[in-house]
């Protein structure tokens, strides 16, 4: 990626129809501009603000396995449209999170996600220091942002720790597992799951358990996107879903690409013919989805 200096910095962007002419603020900050102990894993964070419509709400977008944060550029700048605040954290995503999809050891992807998440040392899988966590490097990145735009972002801050009753958290493969996770251990105002998560035990024909855990994000706020022929197989994606859900019964509705979307169920599914199908989710022909998904996850 290019470098820019400052490593910070703000430009106009345009997209016609999904913006409809409106002006969206796009920024692209370094981990290291946030804390100098954080590295860069990929490319610098991504940050958008919404141009009107404003909903005082943060979107914050987890890539999957060596997901960039850049190439989410369309796909953020879509829910800022929608008047979202938005991020895309780069992060220690270099492990599939598959690596344990055939363990003996059933707290495998426990420990997987703890690491990552909070920086805890407990998984053999990935080495994730406390500085360099997910958790971690949301927090830095959006005091940095309260603190040079406090304006704008003071809102999703409070005494130096996210108010994540005013965000919503979404993520592709890898990131819908760590968006879920988010779902079990902070009151998130919603958790998006897009063609994940993956964490399903083949050892022990089951879910991992922390999905089974109750969180302390209400159930009813979890919404998910899959692909009926998603390659990390949908029937596992499924039943990791409905557990994150805590659902007994799986209710899912068919949608189809650039259709309106109606329906009361929390599960879509896709059949769409795409050469890549798990990526397919995030596919902007697909936006009438994400609408429904994160206005009736973030409702109050």
């Amino acid at each position: 990626m290019k470098a820019y200096t400052p490593l910070t910095y703000i430009i106009a962007l345009l997209f016609g129809g999904i913006a409809a002419n409106a002006q969206i603020r796009h920024q692209e900050i370094s981990p290291a501009a946030t804390s100098p102990s954080q590295v860069m894993v990929h490319t610098h964070h991504l940050v958008y603000e919404p141009a009107k419509n404003n909903k005082h709400q943060l979107f914050i977008m987890i890539p999957g396995t060596n997901g960039k944060a850049a190439d989410f550029k369309r796909f953020d700048s879509s829910f800022a449209a929608m008047g979202y605040f938005v991020i895309t954290p780069d992060y220690m995503n270099k492990v599939v999170t598959t690596v344990c999809s055939t363990s003996e050891d059933s707290t495998c992807f426990n420990n997987f996600r703890e690491e990552i998440m909070f920086g805890t040392p407990v998984s053999d899988k990935v080495q994730v220091d406390s500085a360099n966590s997910l958790v971690q490097r949301i927090t830095t990145l959006l005091n940095y942002l309260a603190k040079q735009q406090p304006k704008q972002w003071k809102q999703f801050v409070i005494n130096g720790k996210p108010r994540w009753e005013h965000i919503i958290v979404g993520g592709h493969s890898q990131g819908a597992g760590h968006a879920a996770y988010f779902g079990k251990r902070f009151p998130m105002a919603g958790v998006l799951l897009f063609s994940g998560p993956q964490d399903y035990l083949q050892q022990f024909h089951r879910p991992a358990s922390w999905q089974l855990q109750v969180g302390q994000t209400p159930a009813s706020k979890i919404y998910a996107f899959l692909h009926l022929q998603d390659p990390f197989n949908y029937n596992y994606q499924i039943q990791d879903v409905t557990a994150v859900n805590q659902q007994q019964l799986t209710d899912t509705t068919m949608v189809q690409p650039n259709s309106a979307v109606g329906s009361h169920h929390r599960i879509f599914v896709t059949d769409i013919d795409k050469k890549d199908k798990h990526g397919s989710t995030l596919g902007t022909e697909f936006t009438e989805v994400w609408k429904v998904m994160i206005t009736n996850a973030a409702k109050r």
